[in-house]
């Protein structure tokens, strides 16, 4: 009997060992240095612009942000546009929309949301930046986050830039080797190089400054309330203390006369 445990045990440690060589290894997320993390970090309004050209003109063509009504490219703690430059926005990119009532298509208005594309089975990146959040720590309990962020952005730029140029074909499909995916190998080719974008502000466009602008981009399409909830945040923690403060000193006013009768008290015998 313990002769079949004992081979039992061996097989099953072979097999998950195996499996683990033939998923690819674990994956790596890089921790990179973004403006918006810490208790007073804000977002990089250029960099805001900088992603949302590079999603405009790189992602978009199979990724949507369906979730992200286009005049909250106007809000306070966003990109920093006007609402004249959102509309520029609409109609230099042809944005259009369906319309139920007319039953047809219609140019899009910034009441209207970034158009859904899921032709090709890709994910929508709305969320993106926090469904792919990192950096959780032991047991998933977050402890990481204190120090290295959330993870989601790191997790996005490590991924595109996480290519080592190794290719394998699988029944028919091509799959690409990436550092950052899980697995090792991922269906997406390198959607950046480059140069694949020429930025407005005359930034140099490497592969390593697009990844990180759209990274910041995406993040603030998951988050665009971040600095308001800080800013709560942070006036919170301060009323806490003064309230703290005051407490501890009403404490202490209240108890003297108790403590002053007690410290006259001859001990008992």
């Amino acid at each position: 009997m313990l002769r079949k445990l004992t081979l039992s045990a061996i097989a099953a440690l072979a097999l998950s060992t195996g499996g683990a060589i033939a998923a690819g290894g674990e994956s790596h997320v890089e921790n990179f240095s973004f403006s918006f993390e810490g208790p007073f970090g804000t977002f990089d309004q250029d960099q805001l612009q900088r992603g949302l050209q590079v999603y405009t003109q790189v992602c978009a063509g199979c990724h949507g942000l369906q979730y992200i009504p286009l005049r909250t490219l106007a809000d306070h703690g966003g990109i920093g546009w006007t609402e004249d430059e959102v509309r520029a926005y609409i109609d230099e990119n042809f944005i259009e929309t369906y319309d139920d009532a007319l039953q047809d298509w219609r140019t899009a208005t910034p009441n209207d949301n970034f158009p859904a594309n899921d032709g090709v089975g890709a994910p929508d990146l709305s969320l993106m930046a926090k469904a792919r959040a990192g950096f959780h720590g032991p047991y998933g309990l977050g402890i990481n986050q204190f120090i290295y962020g959330i993870g989601g952005p790191e997790y996005i730029a490590s991924l595109l830039t996480g290519y080592t140029g190794e290719e394998v074909e699988q029944f028919g499909s091509v799959l690409y080797e990436n550092t950052a995916f899980e697995g090792g190998y991922i269906s997406m080719a390198p959607p950046l190089y480059d140069d694949a974008v020429e930025y407005a502000d005359g930034t140099p466009a490497t592969v390593e400054q697009m990844a990180e602008d759209v990274s910041a981009f995406l993040m603030w399409t998951a988050e665009p309330h971040l600095m308001a909830r800080k800013q709560l945040g942070l006036v919170a923690f301060i009323i806490l203390g003064l309230f703290a403060v005051l407490l501890y000193l009403t404490n202490k006013r209240l108890w003297a006369p108790v403590k002053a009768r007690a410290k006259g008290t001859p001990p008992s015998a």
